[in-house]
């Protein structure tokens, strides 16, 4: 887990920090990055990153303290910016709640540090309340592509127009406030990549913490109410936000591609990055991730790797064979690891774009009779024209042999259900009506939500 933003340097951990710090390690805190907001904690977050191998910092003027924002404090930031353990500049932005400096102060000192942040490369940490207009209106002026929006408060319609920039939405601990719905359904519906989380200690404590102070080893129960609400567990949580964190930020390791991957009860095998199709909605076009796991293979893996890299079957509710490829593919494959699979008490599913038997030029579907229990076929579209247009197949007749390999499947395997994504340009109630009449299940899937 990854504390993105705290304020760690303040008076209010004066008396404890270094308990705190301890505290945030047992609990699994991986970094915890604290915040300069003002002469005074630009410097002491430094000092902070320099005394704690997993303490990082960042340096800026926060929209309260633009009425002190002089070329010296220009200067300040741009020297301590330059220290090897400051990943961003930030806290900057606009506060028109508090108005505790002049707004037109508070718009050129954001102007200016965000100026700074593009010309040196790096991402901004943003604070805006009650300002969104001209936080949007800066924002989009200053061609800075790379930042948070920090404790996020805004409207949906916000957090659209920043991720559209380039921006993350980090959540913090209000999130889990009763009253918090607006801040709830964003959490809820952003994007895994453009998740964050974060604590704002000493502030915002979340539930059931609330009314003592915050500190970093408390993010985890936001990020537990965070899985609930978007119906994942609290691993997949903490490896989305980490993930992000380390790409936003450019510090830490991140995992070269794996073949086997677990979401929620769940384990996917990634046994192939090749397809017959090349969707336009396909997420493999410009991500490397889902749910936190790189799906980018080097090398295809074994049939032997496979199994070493699933371990007991039994430990899952199902085993998927899908990945950022199409798996029948690799038909030789999927067979041998499956026949494993079962004799080993497992579940197998396939997810499929129910072109196996173009691949193979014949009918492959009595061959995993007896060791696939579910196959999941991704129809996409209501008829061969849509089809053809958003899913590109390298195969003529793709949709209507797509269709054919669904009336077959169901002679072999004991689940069968086809899938399309909500698209514009999809008629997702005649996309049911072919699934009432070929007798098998249906699923729609949200755009942007994979895995």
């Amino acid at each position: 887990m990854i504390d993105t933003h705290c304020h760690l340097e303040m008076e209010a951990f004066d008396k404890d920090r270094e308990e705190v710090i301890k505290r945030a390690k047992r609990v699994g805190i991986e970094a915890i990055i604290t915040i300069g907001s003002d002469f005074e904690s630009n410097r002491k977050a430094i000092e902070l990153s320099e005394r704690y191998d997993f303490v990082y910092a960042t340096v800026g003027f926060h929209p309260h303290e633009a009425k002190n924002f002089s070329e010296e404090a220009f200067e300040l930031i741009k020297r301590l910016s330059r220290k090897e353990k400051v990943l961003a500049i930030g806290e900057i932005g606009l506060d028109y709640h508090y108005d505790n400096s002049p707004r037109d102060l508070q718009r050129d000192a954001f102007i200016r540090q965000l100026s700074y942040a593009k010309e040196i490369g790096y991402p901004v940490v943003i604070h805006s309340r009650e300002s969104k207009s001209d936080t949007l209106s800066i924002l989009k002026n200053s061609g800075v592509n790379r930042g948070v929006m920090h404790c996020f408060s805004g409207d949906l319609d916000m957090a659209k127009k920043v991720m559209d920039m380039g921006f993350s939405i980090s959540i913090a601990g209000p999130v889990t406030y009763k009253n918090a719905t607006k801040l709830q359904t964003i959490a809820k519906t952003i994007p895994d990549e453009y998740l964050l989380v974060e604590t704002d200690a000493p502030y915002l404590t979340p539930e059931p913490l609330r009314g003592n102070r915050n500190e970093p080893s408390y993010i985890l129960h936001t990020a537990r109410f965070i899985a609930k609400l978007r119906g994942v567990s609290e691993e997949d949580i903490i490896r989305i936000t980490s993930v992000n964190a380390k790409k936003l930020f450019k510090f830490g390791d991140l995992s070269n591609g794996v073949i086997a991957y677990k979401i929620r009860d769940n384990l996917y095998l990634n046994i192939t990055n090749s397809c017959t199709n090349e969707c336009s909605f396909c997420v493999r076009f410009h991500t490397d991730y889902v749910k936190g796991h790189n799906l980018r293979l080097k090398n295809e893996p074994t049939e032997t790797e496979l199994i070493e890299a699933i371990g007991d079957p039994k430990e899952y509710k199902e085993i998927v064979f899908c990945g950022y490829g199409e798996p029948l593919l690799r038909l030789d494959v999927v067979k041998k690891v499956a026949t494993w699979i079962k004799q080993n008490n497992g579940f197998v599913r396939i997810n499929t774009n129910g072109q196996g038997n173009l691949i193979h030029k014949r009918n492959i579907l009595p061959e995993l009779k007896g060791f696939v229990d579910s196959i999941s076929i991704s129809l996409n579209a209501h008829n061969e024209e849509t089809y053809n247009r958003l899913c590109m197949p390298a195969f003529k007749d793709a949709y209507r042999e797509m269709i054919n390999f669904i009336k077959e499947a169901k002679k072999y395997i004991p689940k069968v259900q086809v899938t399309v994504v909500d698209i514009e340009g999809v008629d997702i109630e005649r996309c049911r009506k072919i699934a009432e009449e070929l007798g098998v299940a249906f699923k729609v899937r949200t755009l942007d939500v994979v895995g």
